[in-house]
């Protein structure tokens, strides 16, 4: 949209500009010129008093001794001098008795004219009239102006005890010395000054205009034109767009602003774009997210259901195998009294063998009534360090045998986590114990703990010999073991299982290799124990 002239912001900021300077530069005009002109009269009527004043020291010697030519010679070569219009000396009774013009000698001039004015305007002449009383400004003709200052001639001592003309001592003023000075050579200056000081505002000003439209043009105008055309561009669907204005000002940062703008919208745009060309992957991968999701609530219903079902089988063989494991032992007994060891060795192994079978028997039993009542759990507020470190203590002796070197890497010193420390306790002896039988021939248990804002980290790093990608689907099942039959019982991956998940946590195998094998398991962190940490 092509904006008109008249609206255009720099149009507007140069027409504001240049008023306001305008303005400004009237006002100080007018006060240089105010000030120079009051200056120049000061001077003028300092040179008036001045000149009044020669004039009249230059005369008394010539009065006293009553050289009236002399006088009048004083005066006549002063008013030649250039500026004075003439000088006049009235007596008491207002006549001119001297003056430069001789036509005016002797003359009779009215008490109301310029020069008589200011000492009788009232009934009673004033014998001492104000400084600026004496001083007065005329105009002369149509073209000149002129100052005439009044100077009092009094009758000092040695006037009126002179022989030759003495005056009443009672008489103050003798006379007044008349001076009048042409303001036409400052009036010409004054104007001449005037037009000057008018015409170099009158430059400045366009100066400043010029290049107050320079400046806004180039520092304004054109960055404004540049983010237009931008926007444009963002509109027209150039979404990476890069405006090339690098000031460091306002604009500058505006300008830094809109790219990065079009820079997050190119790559939005883009990711949007990508997210509809790969939306089918994206669809599968979260379809395989809720299988595995669902996989993992079937694997917790099926453990839920074999853990009723364990219940009730322990229970019901619990009794039956503490039977017979008495009984055999007490035959075993009774049989180690005969003397006939030969004819009864037989039996004893085998009831030795029942009875080892009836504790294995009886150990199943135990694995699975824990097994089956991991939701019987108290949960109490416990230090998840003290837990760790109780396990380590118990496992020292193993370390030792395997030659295993632990190894502890705590981000902190003190963890409480609401638990069932007892349940915590037993998960990771299971783990630890793993860890350690996949050593056999040594080498280093780390166990490591990591605390984030809203949950920790536990994880137990072996380097043993891994996982098969096979048995890696199943660790986690009841009954499946990987170990030698008799060896175990292929519960305890489930039970920790069961105890993590009991713990609404999470355990899992974060990575497994011909190096080794590391267990994960996070616990969450509700705002209690965050505070507690």
């Amino acid at each position: 949209m092509k904006i008109k002239f008249q609206n255009k912001l720099s149009t507007k900021l140069i027409l504001i500009i240049s008023a306001f300077l305008i303005t400004a530069l009237t006002v100080y005009t007018y006060l240089t010129i105010s000030n120079l002109q009051d200056y120049l009269t000061r001077c003028r009527l300092q040179s008036a008093n001045n000149m009044s004043e020669v004039i009249r020291k230059s005369t008394r010697f010539g009065m006293l001794l009553n050289r009236r030519e002399d006088v009048h010679q004083i005066i006549k070569m002063i008013g030649t001098e250039e500026g004075v219009e003439g000088i006049r000396i009235y007596n008491k009774q207002g006549t001119i008795i001297l003056s430069t013009d001789s036509t005016e000698m002797m003359r009779q001039v009215d008490m109301t004219s310029q020069a008589c004015i200011m000492c009788h305007s009232s009934d009673e002449p004033l014998s001492t009239p104000a400084r600026s009383d004496m001083m007065r400004i005329y105009n002369f003709d149509a073209k000149k102006r002129v100052l005439g200052l009044i100077n009092p001639i009094r009758n000092e001592p040695d006037c009126s005890s002179a022989e030759c003309h003495a005056h009443d001592p009672k008489t103050e003023i003798l006379g007044v010395l008349d001076v009048l000075i042409s303001f036409e050579q400052l009036d010409k200056y004054l104007a001449e000054n005037t037009k000057n000081i008018i015409s170099e505002s009158a430059i400045v000003t366009l100066i400043i205009a010029l290049a107050t439209g320079f400046f806004i043009t180039v520092f304004v105008n054109r960055p404004l034109k540049k983010l237009s055309l931008g926007i444009e561009e963002l509109g027209a669907g150039n979404l990476n767009y890069q405006l090339d204005i690098v000031s460091k000002d306002e604009l500058g940062v505006v300008a830094a602003r809109f790219n990065d703008m079009s820079k997050k919208l190119d790559s939005a745009h883009k990711e949007i774009k990508q997210w509809s060309e790969t939306l089918n992957q994206k669809v599968e991968e979260k379809s395989e997210e809720l299988r595995n999701i669902y996989g993992q609530v079937m694997q917790f219903e099926k453990l839920a259901s074999l853990g009723k079902l364990s219940a009730t089988v322990a229970h019901e063989l619990n009794n039956p195998l503490e039977g017979i494991l008495t009984y055999s032992k007490l035959v075993s007994r009774r049989l180690s009294k005969e003397q006939k060891e030969t004819e009864y060795s037989k039996l004893i192994e085998y009831l030795e063998l029942i009875a080892d079978e009836s504790v294995r028997c009886g150990k199943i039993v135990k694995d699975l009534l824990l097994f089956s009542h991991r939701g019987d759990d108290e949960f109490i507020q416990a230090d998840l360090v003290s837990v760790i470190e109780k396990n380590i203590l118990l496992i020292n002796h193993h370390l030792e045998i395997n030659k295993i070197e632990l190894k502890k890497e705590f981000e902190v010193d003190s963890i409480m986590l609401n638990c069932n420390p007892q349940k915590i306790q037993q998960a990771l002896m299971s783990l630890l114990l793993n860890a350690i039988e996949a050593m056999p021939q040594g080498g280093r248990l780390t166990i490591k703990l990591n605390l984030d804002i809203n949950d920790v980290t536990i994880r137990i790093e072996d380097q043993g010999t891994g996982i098969s990608e096979k048995d890696m689907a199943h660790i986690f099942e009841p009954f499946y073991s990987t170990k030698e039959a008799g060896a175990g019982t292929g519960l305890g991956l489930a039970i920790v299982y069961g105890i993590i998940n009991n713990h609404s946590g999470k355990v899992e195998v974060e990575n497994t290799s011909i190096e080794g094998t590391t267990f994960k398991i996070i616990f969450p962190l509700t705002k209690t124990h965050s505070e507690l940490t």
